[in-house]
Protein backbone atom coordinates (compact mmCIF):
# COMPACT_ATOMS: atom_id res chain seq x y z
CA UNK A 1 0.00 0.00 0.00
CA UNK A 2 0.96 3.60 -0.89
CA UNK A 3 1.99 5.35 2.83
CA UNK A 4 4.04 7.54 4.42
CA UNK A 5 6.22 9.74 5.28
CA UNK A 6 8.92 8.51 2.65
CA UNK A 7 6.47 9.28 0.07
CA UNK A 8 5.35 13.05 1.29
CA UNK A 9 8.89 14.33 2.93
CA UNK A 10 11.47 12.88 0.52
CA UNK A 11 10.05 12.03 -2.88
CA UNK A 12 8.58 14.43 -6.37
CA UNK A 13 7.06 13.00 -8.93
CA UNK A 14 5.23 13.68 -11.88
CA UNK A 15 1.87 11.81 -13.09
CA UNK A 16 2.61 12.18 -17.28
CA UNK A 17 -1.48 10.80 -18.29
CA UNK A 18 -4.51 11.12 -15.59
CA UNK A 19 -7.90 11.71 -17.21
CA UNK A 20 -9.58 13.84 -14.53
CA UNK A 21 -12.11 15.21 -16.65
CA UNK A 22 -14.15 11.65 -16.58
CA UNK A 23 -16.98 10.81 -14.57
CA UNK A 24 -15.16 8.45 -12.47
CA UNK A 25 -13.97 11.61 -10.53
CA UNK A 26 -16.92 14.15 -10.41
CA UNK A 27 -17.37 13.28 -6.33
CA UNK A 28 -13.90 14.47 -5.48
CA UNK A 29 -12.04 15.64 -7.98
CA UNK A 30 -10.73 18.02 -6.41
CA UNK A 31 -9.27 15.94 -3.21
CA UNK A 32 -7.95 13.79 -5.96
CA UNK A 33 -5.57 16.53 -7.20
CA UNK A 34 -4.62 17.55 -3.24
CA UNK A 35 -3.92 14.02 -1.80
CA UNK A 36 -2.13 13.20 -5.13
CA UNK A 37 0.12 16.31 -4.16
CA UNK A 38 0.50 15.00 -0.66
CA UNK A 39 1.41 12.14 -1.75
CA UNK A 40 4.76 13.83 -3.93
CA UNK A 41 3.26 13.76 -7.29
CA UNK A 42 4.11 17.68 -7.73
CA UNK A 43 2.82 17.81 -11.41
CA UNK A 44 0.47 15.89 -13.80
CA UNK A 45 -0.76 16.32 -17.02
CA UNK A 46 -4.59 16.41 -18.02
CA UNK A 47 -5.61 15.52 -21.67
CA UNK A 48 -8.95 17.63 -22.87
CA UNK A 49 -11.11 14.96 -24.96
CA UNK A 50 -12.80 18.06 -26.92
CA UNK A 51 -15.46 15.74 -28.38
CA UNK A 52 -16.90 15.61 -25.11
CA UNK A 53 -18.70 19.11 -23.85
CA UNK A 54 -17.73 18.74 -20.25
CA UNK A 55 -14.10 17.82 -20.40
CA UNK A 56 -12.65 21.11 -21.18
CA UNK A 57 -14.34 23.26 -18.72
CA UNK A 58 -13.38 20.44 -15.94
CA UNK A 59 -9.70 20.33 -16.63
CA UNK A 60 -9.58 24.01 -17.12
CA UNK A 61 -11.37 24.44 -13.47
CA UNK A 62 -8.49 22.36 -12.06
CA UNK A 63 -5.50 24.25 -13.40
CA UNK A 64 -7.25 27.44 -12.16
CA UNK A 65 -6.93 25.66 -9.07
CA UNK A 66 -4.02 24.10 -9.08
CA UNK A 67 -1.32 25.65 -10.39
CA UNK A 68 0.63 22.46 -10.69
CA UNK A 69 -1.88 20.72 -12.65
CA UNK A 70 -1.15 20.51 -16.51
CA UNK A 71 -3.80 20.44 -19.94
CA UNK A 72 -3.33 18.67 -23.31
CA UNK A 73 -6.08 19.09 -26.10
CA UNK A 74 -6.55 16.68 -29.15
CA UNK A 75 -8.96 14.39 -29.99
CA UNK A 76 -8.65 10.53 -29.13
CA UNK A 77 -8.29 7.82 -32.20
CA UNK A 78 -11.57 6.31 -30.97
CA UNK A 79 -13.41 9.39 -31.07
CA UNK A 80 -11.60 10.38 -34.64
CA UNK A 81 -14.94 9.61 -35.93
CA UNK A 82 -16.42 12.74 -34.42
CA UNK A 83 -13.56 15.16 -35.61
CA UNK A 84 -14.72 18.40 -36.94
CA UNK A 85 -12.19 21.44 -37.99
CA UNK A 86 -13.26 23.42 -35.16
CA UNK A 87 -11.86 20.87 -32.87
CA UNK A 88 -8.37 22.34 -34.32
CA UNK A 89 -9.39 25.78 -33.94
CA UNK A 90 -10.54 25.25 -30.39
CA UNK A 91 -6.66 23.70 -29.93
CA UNK A 92 -5.18 26.76 -31.72
CA UNK A 93 -7.18 29.02 -29.36
CA UNK A 94 -6.22 27.12 -26.04
CA UNK A 95 -2.68 27.17 -27.43
CA UNK A 96 -2.16 31.11 -27.81
CA UNK A 97 -4.04 31.34 -24.66
CA UNK A 98 -1.66 29.48 -22.72
CA UNK A 99 -3.72 27.22 -21.64
CA UNK A 100 -2.50 23.76 -22.97
CA UNK A 101 1.39 22.64 -22.72
CA UNK A 102 0.67 19.54 -25.56
CA UNK A 103 -1.61 18.43 -28.39
CA UNK A 104 -3.05 14.89 -26.95
CA UNK A 105 -3.96 12.43 -26.69
CA UNK A 106 -4.05 11.59 -30.75
CA UNK A 107 -3.01 8.54 -32.43
CA UNK A 108 -4.16 5.28 -33.58
CA UNK A 109 -5.81 2.73 -32.33
CA UNK A 110 -6.03 -0.43 -34.33
CA UNK A 111 -6.95 -2.90 -31.53
CA UNK A 112 -10.54 -1.32 -30.47
CA UNK A 113 -10.74 0.36 -34.15
CA UNK A 114 -13.76 2.40 -32.64
CA UNK A 115 -12.88 4.94 -35.67
CA UNK A 116 -12.36 3.34 -39.04
CA UNK A 117 -8.72 3.05 -39.98
CA UNK A 118 -8.48 5.59 -42.56
CA UNK A 119 -10.05 8.43 -40.79
CA UNK A 120 -7.70 7.63 -37.35
CA UNK A 121 -4.96 8.17 -39.58
CA UNK A 122 -6.24 11.83 -40.82
CA UNK A 123 -7.27 12.79 -37.76
CA UNK A 124 -3.90 11.88 -36.34
CA UNK A 125 -1.70 13.71 -39.53
CA UNK A 126 -4.25 16.81 -39.15
CA UNK A 127 -3.18 17.18 -35.15
CA UNK A 128 0.39 16.37 -35.77
CA UNK A 129 0.42 19.22 -38.46
CA UNK A 130 -1.41 21.77 -35.80
CA UNK A 131 1.13 20.93 -33.22
CA UNK A 132 4.10 21.67 -35.41
CA UNK A 133 2.60 24.80 -35.97
CA UNK A 134 2.00 25.74 -32.72
CA UNK A 135 5.53 24.63 -31.84
CA UNK A 136 4.08 22.58 -29.01
CA UNK A 137 4.90 18.31 -28.02
CA UNK A 138 2.10 15.68 -28.59
CA UNK A 139 0.45 12.89 -26.78
CA UNK A 140 0.43 9.80 -28.58
CA UNK A 141 -1.81 6.61 -28.39
CA UNK A 142 -0.44 3.82 -30.27
CA UNK A 143 -1.94 0.65 -29.81
CA UNK A 144 -1.11 -2.40 -32.57
CA UNK A 145 -0.37 0.40 -34.37
CA UNK A 146 3.48 1.30 -33.67
CA UNK A 147 4.76 0.79 -37.58
CA UNK A 148 2.43 3.30 -38.92
CA UNK A 149 2.49 5.95 -36.06
CA UNK A 150 6.62 5.76 -36.78
CA UNK A 151 5.74 6.15 -40.56
CA UNK A 152 2.82 9.50 -40.24
CA UNK A 153 5.47 11.10 -37.38
CA UNK A 154 8.50 10.50 -40.07
CA UNK A 155 6.03 11.62 -42.80
CA UNK A 156 4.85 14.93 -41.96
CA UNK A 157 8.49 15.67 -40.68
CA UNK A 158 7.59 16.15 -36.82
CA UNK A 159 9.95 17.80 -34.85
CA UNK A 160 8.26 18.85 -31.78
CA UNK A 161 8.79 15.93 -29.93
CA UNK A 162 6.14 14.32 -27.06
CA UNK A 163 5.19 11.39 -25.36
CA UNK A 164 4.14 7.95 -26.65
CA UNK A 165 2.41 6.92 -23.59
CA UNK A 166 0.57 4.01 -22.07
CA UNK A 167 3.78 2.21 -24.12
CA UNK A 168 2.79 -1.70 -24.65
CA UNK A 169 4.63 -1.29 -28.45
CA UNK A 170 7.47 -3.45 -29.23
CA UNK A 171 11.30 -1.92 -28.36
CA UNK A 172 12.16 -1.09 -31.97
CA UNK A 173 9.20 1.12 -32.04
CA UNK A 174 10.62 2.91 -28.53
CA UNK A 175 13.74 3.07 -29.96
CA UNK A 176 12.73 5.02 -33.05
CA UNK A 177 10.37 7.11 -31.14
CA UNK A 178 13.13 7.89 -28.82
CA UNK A 179 15.24 9.14 -31.69
CA UNK A 180 12.80 10.88 -33.05
CA UNK A 181 12.43 13.33 -29.76
CA UNK A 182 10.27 11.49 -27.83
CA UNK A 183 9.56 10.35 -24.26
CA UNK A 184 8.47 6.72 -22.97
CA UNK A 185 5.83 6.71 -20.22
CA UNK A 186 4.96 3.54 -18.93
CA UNK A 187 1.46 2.80 -16.80
CA UNK A 188 0.08 0.52 -14.42
CA UNK A 189 0.54 -2.19 -17.05
CA UNK A 190 3.78 -2.28 -16.07
CA UNK A 191 3.48 -3.64 -13.04
CA UNK A 192 1.32 -6.94 -14.04
CA UNK A 193 2.56 -10.21 -14.01
CA UNK A 194 2.06 -10.77 -17.64
CA UNK A 195 3.44 -7.68 -18.45
CA UNK A 196 7.65 -9.61 -18.57
CA UNK A 197 8.13 -8.74 -21.86
CA UNK A 198 6.80 -5.02 -21.61
CA UNK A 199 9.55 -4.46 -18.03
CA UNK A 200 12.27 -5.99 -20.32
CA UNK A 201 11.99 -3.49 -22.91
CA UNK A 202 11.80 -0.98 -19.81
CA UNK A 203 14.92 -2.14 -18.30
CA UNK A 204 16.73 -1.32 -21.68
CA UNK A 205 15.57 1.86 -22.18
CA UNK A 206 17.89 5.05 -21.51
CA UNK A 207 16.29 6.59 -18.13
CA UNK A 208 16.68 10.38 -19.33
CA UNK A 209 13.39 9.32 -22.05
CA UNK A 210 11.24 7.55 -19.70
CA UNK A 211 7.95 8.81 -17.72
CA UNK A 212 5.52 7.03 -15.60
CA UNK A 213 1.30 7.82 -15.70
CA UNK A 214 -1.38 6.21 -14.10
CA UNK A 215 -3.80 6.98 -17.17
CA UNK A 216 -6.55 7.17 -14.61
CA UNK A 217 -9.00 5.90 -14.21
CA UNK A 218 -8.35 3.05 -15.45
CA UNK A 219 -4.93 0.33 -15.02
CA UNK A 220 -4.94 0.44 -11.32
CA UNK A 221 -1.24 -0.77 -10.82
CA UNK A 222 -0.86 -4.42 -9.72
CA UNK A 223 -0.36 -3.87 -5.78
CA UNK A 224 -3.38 -2.65 -5.71
CA UNK A 225 -6.18 -4.32 -7.80
CA UNK A 226 -8.98 -5.93 -6.25
CA UNK A 227 -8.79 -3.29 -3.39
CA UNK A 228 -9.36 0.19 -5.54
CA UNK A 229 -11.67 0.17 -8.59
CA UNK A 230 -10.70 3.26 -9.44
CA UNK A 231 -7.08 4.42 -11.04
CA UNK A 232 -5.74 7.85 -9.69
CA UNK A 233 -2.19 9.91 -9.70
CA UNK A 234 -1.14 9.05 -6.48
CA UNK A 235 -0.94 5.46 -7.19
CA UNK A 236 2.06 6.34 -10.27
CA UNK A 237 4.04 5.49 -7.10
CA UNK A 238 3.52 2.16 -7.37
CA UNK A 239 4.49 1.95 -10.94
CA UNK A 240 7.66 3.69 -10.31
CA UNK A 241 8.84 1.54 -7.61
CA UNK A 242 9.01 -1.19 -10.53
CA UNK A 243 10.20 0.45 -12.93
CA UNK A 244 13.24 1.78 -10.18
CA UNK A 245 13.73 -2.03 -9.12
CA UNK A 246 14.51 -2.87 -13.10
CA UNK A 247 16.78 0.07 -13.18
CA UNK A 248 18.35 -0.65 -9.99
CA UNK A 249 18.24 2.68 -8.55
CA UNK A 250 16.17 4.10 -5.27
CA UNK A 251 12.53 5.06 -5.81
CA UNK A 252 13.87 8.82 -5.24
CA UNK A 253 16.11 8.33 -7.51
CA UNK A 254 13.59 7.67 -10.34
CA UNK A 255 10.86 10.07 -9.18
CA UNK A 256 13.51 12.85 -9.45
CA UNK A 257 14.43 11.57 -12.91
CA UNK A 258 11.02 11.26 -14.42
CA UNK A 259 9.73 14.27 -12.95
CA UNK A 260 12.59 16.35 -14.67
CA UNK A 261 11.68 14.35 -17.72
CA UNK A 262 7.97 15.24 -17.72
CA UNK A 263 9.32 19.01 -17.33
CA UNK A 264 11.85 18.82 -20.74
CA UNK A 265 8.96 17.08 -22.50
CA UNK A 266 6.18 19.62 -21.87
CA UNK A 267 8.50 22.11 -21.22
CA UNK A 268 7.37 23.12 -17.48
Amino acid sequence: MISGRRNRFLMEIADSHAHLDMAEFDPDREEVVRRAWAGGVKVLLCPIDLTAPESLPRILKLKQEFSWVSAAAGIHPHQAKDFSPSHLETIRRLARAGKIAAVGEIGIDHHYNYSPAPVQAEVFRAQLRLAQELELPVVVHSRDAGKQILETVEEEGFSRGGVLHCFTEDQETAERMIGLGFFISFSGILTYPNAQNLREIAAGLPLEKILVETDSPYLVPQPLRGIKKRNEPLFVIETAKILAELKTITLEELAAITLRNYRSAFRV
